[in-house]
Order: C-alpha cells, then sequence, then structure tokens
C-alpha cells in the first residue's frame, strides 16, 4: 500500500463551452477497469445523442493501467491530452469522461488537444482533489484529569482524533502516520507520565483536502 497518493475528492461534472461545442467532462473515483468501464458505459448511455464521449482513466498504485479512448475524435486529440491532465495532477484511481456537443465550428487538432485538456482539468478543479494518507490508528485510554493536556497536543499536531469516548476512563481513537508509530507511542508514554494504555488498532486512509489555487 501506498503511504499517500492523490485523488479526486468525489465524483463531479462541469461544463464549458469552446466555439459553441458543449464540453461536459464527468469524473469519477474508481478501484478496477470493470469500475471504469461501467462509468464511461453510464455516460455514454446517458449522453447518446452526443457527437463524441472520449475517455481516459489511470488504475493501480503505480498506474499499472492506463487507457485513452478518442471516440471517433482525430487520434491523441481527446483521450490522451485527457489521460495527460490526469497524469500531471498525479492523480490515482481515477475516471474522466468528457462529452462533446458539436457546435458547428471545426477546432482543429491544436484545438480539440486544448479543449479535451481544459474539460478535464476544469471538472477536476470544480470536483477537487484529496490527498489519501495511510495512518495507524491507537486506542488510547486515559484517566480523566490527563484528557485537556492529551487533547490540546493532538489537535495541535499532525496527529488525528477519530472519536472520543467518555467510560470508566477516557477513550481516544487517533491515527497518526504509518511509519511513526513508535515515536507516536513515546509521545504519549512522557505526556501522560505512563499513565496511558496504548493499542494499535489498524490502518486506514485518511483523507486531506488539496490546495488547487
Amino acid at each position: 500500500m501506498l503511504n499517500h497518493y492523490y485523488t479526486i475528492k468525489e465524483a463531479g461534472i462541469h461544463e464549458i463551452s469552446i466555439q459553441k461545442s458543449r464540453f461536459i467532462g464527468h469524473i469519477e473515483r474508481v478501484k478496477s477497469v470493470q469500475e471504469a468501464q461501467q462509468f464511461i458505459q453510464r455516460i455514454k448511455k446517458k449522453h447518446y445523442n452526443a457527437t463524441h464521449n472520449c475517455s481516459a482513466y489511470l488504475i493501480g498504485d503505480f498506474n499499472d493501467i492506463q487507457k485513452a479512448n478518442d471516440d471517433g475524435e482525430p487520434s491523441g486529440t481527446a483521450g490522451m491530452p485527457m489521460l495527460d491532465a490526469l497524469q500531471k495532477l498525479e492523480l490515482k484511481n481515477t475516471v474522466a469522461v468528457v462529452t462533446r456537443y458539436f457546435g458547428g465550428i471545426k477546432l482543429g487538432a491544436g484545438g480539440l488537444i486544448r479543449a479535451y485538456s481544459s474539460a478535464t482539468s476544469e471538472t477536476i478543479k470544480h470536483t477537487g482533489i484529496v490527498q489519501r494518507t495511510l495512518m495507524q490508528g491507537f486506542l488510547i485510554s486515559i484517566p480523566y484529569p490527563l484528557l485537556g493536556k492529551i487533547q490540546h497536543h493532538l489537535e495541535t499536531s499532525p496527529h488525528i482524533i477519530d472519536n472520543i469516548d467518555y467510560l470508566e476512563h477516557v477513550n481516544l481513537s487517533v491515527y497518526t502516520k504509518a511509519g511513526e508509530e513508535d515515536t507516536f507511542s513515546n509521545e504519549i508514554i512522557n505526556l501522560s507520565n505512563d499513565q496511558a494504555t496504548i493499542k494499535e488498532i489498524g490502518k486506514k486512509y485518511i483523507e486531506t483536502n488539496v490546495d488547487l489555487d
């Protein structure tokens, strides 16, 4: 598993107009080629009367599978510029479809490349990007008098408090970056004067928004 990677925040749609042609960008997260193909087919079915439904996707931790389709546009003018837009933003496990309704004005090869690249990039910008960071979970149990001190430390650190349960002791579910488990454990032990009970509870990806400006 990767320690971190970028992907889109959520599925999204965004439309731009270029020389009277409508370019409608659609984007979604996917985990497999099958999911990517199903998404592409859904868009094609929805926009069955469009002039083109061009697509591109990246699958796998190391972009092991990459696919681009011009769907009738001149070769290399649609799918590849879309794929390039995904690659430039270092996205993973993402599929994009750009639907074109021809407006009567031909754009030429250069114009098409810019149009499909822009439609993809603008859709991604409209939707947003997140960084998914692999983090180790811990269950920390502490006496109530230590809560203020421990909570303040965690809230002013890169660690993430996922949940707090107020039981006989205070139980905090906390996540820290994978690979920093020992450092984190020592922090809590020292802060609590060895009064905290610490137990690992598994890893998961935590998402944070990425500023595209």
